[in-house]
């Protein structure tokens, strides 16, 4: 199997790279962090990887996709999974949060994922089929305080990529939606404050989650089976079918969520 995954120098990415090396897969990994995603290869070999190829990139550069796509599909001659996982978060209301955040945040947790869909899908089909994922979040299933580009760049993944799955399931593509609650990651720390600074520190919330080599052997299982969507997390899973039967009272609580 030749699997690609981005966002993979730490976290769920890193996770389920070091999972499907166990599985002897071929495995791609993509992140802006080249040192670490370096030493993620190296150990997705040491962890039996048939083969790991670092692509650094930084998914802000959105002219540079198609070459992305192109060097990750040429690194083993194909790829079968398609991960995209990358992406960053925020910690500020609408009032703090700029257009200029909202773009970035946009840039890389919704067009590139959707670029590198675009640009990958048609090697799919040449190919006979493939299988297509992004990351998602419960902040994609409703508001959520201090998440206003965050919470919309993920509600765009889900209408996006199920019209893909629409789309092309009859012709081989299968697709799924990863949607997380708090698993322990960095996003909390690398997320957006007033004026862009960086968060600087880990939200109590995401450092009682579920672990990132949890959420990896529910996500991978997931992938196995063919499922559409994936949640991934604990109790605050509730909130989706809360939103689901009960959208009133979903707004409701959504007002008193702890968000940092």
């Amino acid at each position: 199997m030749k699997v690609w995954i981005t966002g993979a120098s730490s976290g769920i990415g890193e996770a389920c790279a070091y999972l499907y090396a166990k599985r002897g897969a071929y495995v791609v990994v993509t992140s802006n962090e080249q040192e670490k995603l370096e030493a993620v290869a190296d150990k997705c070999l040491g962890f039996g990887a048939a083969g790991a190829k670092a692509l650094p990139f930084d998914l802000l550069d959105a002219q540079g996709i198609p070459g992305l796509v192109q060097q990750a599909w040429d690194a083993f001659g194909g790829i079968d999974l398609m991960y995209c996982n990358a992406g960053i978060s925020q910690r500020t209301t609408v009032e703090d949060t700029s257009m200029e955040m909202v773009r970035r945040i946009m840039e890389v947790n919704y067009f590139a994922p959707v670029a590198m869909a675009k640009a990958i899908l048609p090697r799919m089909l040449e190919a006979g089929g493939g299988h297509i994922a992004a990351t998602t979040s419960i902040a994609g299933r409703f508001g959520f305080p201090l998440r206003c580009a965050y919470s919309s760049s993920k509600h765009a993944l889900y209408g996006f990529f199920e019209t893909l799955r629409a789309e092309y399931a009859p012709r081989g593509i299968r697709v799924t939606l990863v949607c997380p609650g708090r698993v322990r990651t960095n996003i909390s720390f690398y997320a957006l404050d007033k004026g862009g600074a960086q968060h600087g520190k880990m939200d109590p919330g995401q450092a009682g989650g579920l672990s990132p080599e949890d959420a990896a052997r529910k996500i991978a299982h997931a992938f196995d089976k063919g499922r559409r969507e994936v949640l991934v997390g604990r109790k605050e899973l509730i909130m989706v079918y809360i939103k689901r039967f009960f959208p009133g009272l979903c707004a409701r609580l959504s007002m008193k969520i702890k968000s940092m």
